[in-house]
């Protein structure tokens, strides 16, 4: 807060300049925007897109109804059973119309026409707080997952040379490294006499994560992996799986939220604000030591990158990654680990890969060593595949465009069913199996390449302007944690099928008993 007369007085010096740079690329881009999709004047009415009404929605959300208990991927399957490849979900409660597309030629179109601006409405909680809880904090100057338009372009142009630059992750991977050596030794000595790992696995994994995010965002090491506790990193772990929780009953699940101040919408205010706190004070210890110790030019952090450019946007993407950084990681990695300890042998096959480049279990990763490992990034798309941290892509219609034969207007909210389509025999042969080898181009199985899918069914990290600004640490961090992992230990799965819960995030929905063993040199 001490910094916000100043951090607005630089956000509004750089509109300045970004509005006068940016007014050639909006003009040309005008006419691409206003051109008419030539199947409008043919198509159907956007009313008549089929779909449930608000009746059976709520009959359906009720007690013992139809809807009732399902996850969000459940639920969408069970609505395309009902209504088809394509259905509209009314507007109630405040919200928008949703047009639910599982068609990847829909996917395509709507990236296509997204416009110089793409919109992604997603989680008006947090936009709320921001825009009205918190003004003092983030002023214009929302975010990348929350502002949109010309804001959201500002924040964007700024955050895409720093974040985005390969180079930022040869910067960071022998830390990234470090920690998940650390996170062995942690694995391993989780083990009961049966070898296997604790039931609350998932909360160690979380841990994983945010001490990953508070070394890319806050150039800190929080120290919550090694044991529970009460401390400001334990705390934010906890913060964010309430947030995810609240957030998703909220945005997602039917709420009246925006008439009435419910108290678990109070509940979200309060918890955002908490968190808030937590991260301006971290950022405060943060500038504090980047200012003692400079480092070199060639191996600024993320962080201090920012900082020299914007400080207002620097604090704003701390918050974000820190939010964004935590389950989306560790969701995938259980993922993909899940597959690896229900094959055997293509866990085998992955280790033999990873010993061309650690010969040892100890050896220390460099960018140089990860840069060849096809097998492992195999494993991760294909463990993505068929366990996705969320559940498809969303936007908003750049324009008016038409839909499987119906009218849909600019500004409708776009939800793509790509987790649903991913496990759809239609696209992937064999869609139930985990097979790496679809990801090769020299594959020693006989199944068609992945490459040949529409490839817009599978986009982990979204499409465009707009996709994931962290997806190049995401990867790197996955890969790093994931080699380390099938490097030393062999997992096994003992149990039933894994099962994941649904809030913003798909997360870990049963106990992650692995048995973990070690492997011979």
């Amino acid at each position: 807060m001490l910094m916000h007369r100043t951090l607005m007085k630089s956000v509004r010096g750089f509109s300045v300049r970004w509005s006068s740079a940016q007014s050639q690329t909006q003009a040309n881009s005008l006419g691409a925007e206003n051109m008419i999709d030539p199947e409008w004047a043919t198509a159907k009415p956007f009313k008549s897109i089929p779909g449930p009404n608000f009746w059976q929605l709520f009959k359906g959300f009720s007690k013992g109804g139809c809807y009732d208990g399902l996850n969000l991927i459940e639920l969408h399957k069970c609505l395309r059973k009902q209504f088809g490849d394509i259905y509209r979900v009314p507007a109630i409660l405040g919200r928008h119309d949703v047009v639910m597309t599982f068609s990847p030629a829909d996917f395509e179109k709507v990236f296509r026409t997204e416009g110089q601006q793409p919109m992604r409405r997603s989680f008006e909680t947090m936009s709320y707080y921001r825009k009205e809880v918190r003004p003092e904090l983030f002023g214009e100057m929302g975010g990348l997952v929350f502002s949109q338009g010309e804001l959201w372009q500002k924040m964007r142009s700024i955050t895409n040379p720093v974040l985005l630059h390969p180079k930022t992750v040869k910067v960071y991977l022998e830390q990234v490294d470090e920690v998940c050596r650390e996170f062995m030794t942690i694995t391993a000595n989780l083990r009961d006499d049966k070898n296997e790992l604790p039931a609350d696995f998932d909360d160690w994994i979380s841990r994983w994560a945010l001490e990953m995010t508070g070394v890319l965002a806050l150039d800190s090491r929080l120290g919550v992996m090694h044991s529970k506790g009460s401390g400001e990193g334990h705390r934010i772990v906890d913060l964010v799986e309430e947030i995810f929780k609240l957030t998703y009953e909220l945005d997602v699940l039917p709420s009246v939220w925006k008439y009435v101040k419910t108290p678990k919408f109070r509940k979200l205010m309060k918890l955002f604000d908490e968190l808030t706190d937590l991260i301006m004070d971290q950022i405060d210890r943060a500038m504090v030591r980047l200012q003692k110790n400079p480092t070199s030019d060639n191996n600024h952090s993320v962080l201090k990158k920012l900082l020299s450019i914007n400080k207002h946007v620097a604090v704003i993407m701390a918050l974000d990654m820190i939010f964004a950084g935590i389950d989306t990681t560790s969701s995938g990695s259980v993922g993909v680990l899940y597959c690896l300890a229900k094959h055997p042998d293509k866990q085998a096959k992955l280790r033999d890969e990873l010993r061309t480049i650690m010969p040892t279990k100890d050896t220390k990763l460099t960018a140089s060593l990860m840069s060849n490992l096809p097998y492992l990034r195999a494993c991760i798309k294909e463990g993505i595949r068929m366990f996705p941290s969320t559940a498809g892509n969303f936007r908003a219609t750049g324009k008016d465009i038409v839909l499987q034969g119906y009218r849909v207007p600019k500004n409708t909210d776009i939800a793509m069913g790509g987790q649903v389509l991913m496990r759809d025999e239609n696209y992937f042969h064999r869609s139930q199996e985990y097979i790496p080898e679809r990801w090769l181009n020299d594959r020693d199985v006989d199944i068609p390449s992945a490459k040949d899918v529409n490839p817009f069914i599978f986009l982990p990290f979204g499409f465009g302007s707009r996709s994931c600004i962290g997806k190049r640490l995401a990867m790197m961090e996955m890969e790093v944690l994931l080699a380390r992992w099938i490097r030393q230990f062999e997992f096994r799965w003992n149990y039933e099928e894994y099962k994941f819960r649904t809030t913003v995030i798909n997360l870990p929905g049963c106990p992650l008993k692995f048995e973990v063993r070690d492997v011979d040199q």
